[in-house]
């Protein structure tokens, strides 16, 4: 007997360090909240309702939204068509990028086109957008789409070129089948890029999906922000803002964090038995 824990005592001690680690976060970004939140009460007592209303107002104008059938299908749409660019840019933008990042000629060749994308505001791809697509879907989903996609393919691409060569030569030494050498090897460390990048892009498909909305659709977080800015209602301004945000940290926490912790289990599961 050597001693050490059985396989699945491993990955159970694994499983619980990770949860452990993960409700600790989560803690701590509860209390980044309440901080932010108290930031913001005092500064609302120094500037004044017109201004800065209270988190407290800001609340209950949004329970009030909700209750009126508001908030709710308003969030929908902002919420599908985000989810529609960042996913067309994570699909196209990943892809493309795995593939720059395998040939050295397609990464010297994307150079300026990412460059291009990237130094190009998105309020330029949204009056092109209009141009192209009307008033409709069509104009936040591309403009989301263009501006996300140099992220998470530099991301894609980085992931690639930065693996290790003798990594890959031992897996081919050893005869590793092409869907193991895939499964360990490459998805695992291509991910470790990849995700920081779809995070990246999950929230700047939030912010730039509103400014769409804003200005050319008229339904949606970003249409009924126009429409409080338009009333000089600060407090339904806030409280549409809380929707923004809140319903991008549900995603974000409670969709893709889960998932990068399963993906990358298999580094903890390999440091634990080193």
């Amino acid at each position: 007997m050597s001693g050490r824990p059985s396989l699945g005592a491993s990955r159970v001690q694994t499983w619980l360090a990770g949860a452990g680690n993960y409700l600790w976060s989560g803690w701590g970004s509860l209390a980044s909240v309440f901080l932010f939140l108290a930031i913001w009460d005092v500064a609302a007592g120094q500037l004044g309702a017109l201004i800065l209303p209270t988190p407290l107002d800001a609340l209950t104008t949004l329970v009030r939204l909700l209750q009126d059938g508001q908030a709710g299908p308003e969030t929908l749409v902002t919420a599908r068509r985000a989810l529609a660019g960042f996913a067309l840019s994570v699909g196209i933008g990943s892809l493309l990028g795995l593939a720059a990042g395998i040939s050295t000629t397609a990464s010297m060749m994307s150079r300026p086109i990412v460059t291009l994308l990237v130094g190009t505001p998105p309020i330029a791809w949204l009056v092109l957008a209009l141009l192209w697509f009307g008033a409709g879907d069509g104009t936040p989903i591309f403009t989301v789409f263009i501006a996300c996609f140099p992220i998470v393919f530099v991301g894609a691409m980085q992931g690639t070129r930065s693996l290790d060569g003798q990594l890959r030569e031992l897996a081919r030494m050893f005869g590793l089948p092409p869907l193991m050498q895939f499964t360990d090897i490459y998805l695992p460390h291509v991910v470790s890029y990849l995700f920081p990048a779809w995070i990246s892009a999950l929230g700047m498909s939030w912010k730039i999906v509103v400014m769409a909305e804003l200005l050319s659709t008229e339904d949606g977080i970003g249409a009924a922000l126009a429409v409080s800015r338009s009333h000089l209602d600060t407090a339904a301004s806030m409280a549409w803002i809380v929707t923004l945000v809140g319903s991008l940290l549900a995603i974000e926490y409670l969709l893709l964090e889960p998932i990068k912790r399963q993906v990358e289990s298999w580094r903890e599961f390999a440091s634990s038995n080193d």
